[in-house]
């Protein structure tokens, strides 16, 4: 064997090796500032929300979340816990964090005033999504139309009790201007009838356990209202526990909304009569597909404004719908909730 050969031949081969690793070392170097300077040009939004006690923030999250990854953006979630002073200080790590667009679901709509100006300031596009941060000029409002909700939560009152009787409200939270536009849209059609509001409440940051105390109280001075308009099914939940232990559920017309799977359960066994659907998945999506579009400076094209107390905001609404056992099928069952869940505790 020709062992010189040989060697030329090992040689040339270690020389080949050596040149591929060179190449790769040489690769990945220079691969590895393109990469990080691609991640640094994605969109990067901030997403505050109020509190996750409410069940359907959770889905929402969920919902907005997968949407805007699905286009290439990152979110950064954060969850106030209900406390304003913790969102203000989410609001400014995100304005630190140099954030594109910040979505707020607010606790109050006028305490994040200088922070959400603050980020405009710094170029951050500014989302409200379902409550509005009065006077802040936020760059789009998206939520469900609140004063139809208050105006199909009456109408269902009407329908089952008529147009006389007594009812209690437990209202939402007074700092939350949903609130406000829902009982413009209740009182529109309660006042063309006799009907009168014996009393009514508000729930500070929205806490349930007033649905139970303010029904109870109610109930015993001696009086039986017939309807409880609540704002929302969490306070309703609450409200049937107290009718419950005055063996008057299901006699009174409780009407509700968010369409949580609970409330959704007690329709069917009769406890509840009413509450709203919010398409929240379409909500969730399109708040997400529109603040990818702000981030990369594509026009909204929206033609209806809100005035936010000093300004008019871009607006996009989305239309509720009364759910009763009636329509429960039609509406919700197997898109919203599954049916086993919807009809746990009754035989259909």
């Amino acid at each position: 064997m020709d062992y010189k050969f040989v060697k030329k031949i090992i040689i040339g081969l270690l020389a080949v090796c050596f040149l591929f690793v060179g190449v790769g070392c040489s690769s990945s170097d220079s691969l590895l500032p393109v990469e990080s300077e691609a991640d640094d040009q994605g969109v990067q939004i901030g997403l505050s929300i109020d509190s996750l006690v409410i069940e359907r923030w959770t889905k929402e999250r969920d919902l907005f979340v997968a949407k805007a990854q699905e286009l290439g953006a990152e979110v950064n979630v954060q969850n106030a816990n209900g406390v304003v002073e913790e969102q203000i200080k989410q609001l400014e790590y995100f304005i630190d964090k140099k954030v594109d667009v910040i979505v707020v679901i607010a606790i109050d709509d006028e305490a994040l005033v200088d922070v959400l100006s603050k980020a405009k300031k710094e170029g951050i596009k500014v989302i409200a999504y379902d409550r509005l941060v009065r006077n802040a000029n936020v760059d789009l409002y998206i939520s469900i139309d609140n004063e139809k909700v208050g105006e199909l939560m009456a109408k269902s009152i009407v329908g089952q009790i008529g147009k006389e009787g007594t009812i209690i409200q437990i209202k939402g939270s007074p700092t939350d201007y949903n609130v406000q536009m829902v009982q413009e849209g209740f009182e529109k059609v309660i006042n063309t009838t006799d009907i009168v509001i014996d009393e009514a409440v508000y729930s500070d940051n929205w806490v349930a356990e007033n649905g139970f105390i303010t029904t109870d109280k109610y109930l015993s001075k001696g009086k039986v209202p017939d309807a409880i308009m609540c704002g929302n099914d969490n306070l309703a939940a609450h409200a049937i526990k107290s009718l419950l232990e005055h063996r008057l559920a299901g006699k009174v017309c409780v009407v509700g909304q968010d369409a949580d799977l609970e409330a959704c359960q007690r329709i069917v066994e009769g406890t509840q009569y009413m509450t709203v659907y919010k398409p929240v998945e379409n909500l969730a999506k399109e708040a997400a597909i529109m603040a990818v579009d702000m981030a990369n400076d594509v026009p909204l094209e929206l033609k209806e404004t809100l005035n936010d107390g000093k300004n008019e905001v871009p607006y996009k609404k989305l239309d509720p719908i009364a759910v009763t056992k009636y329509n429960m099928d039609e509406v919700i069952t197997d898109k919203y909730h599954q049916r086993n869940e919807i009809y746990l505790n009754v035989e259909k």
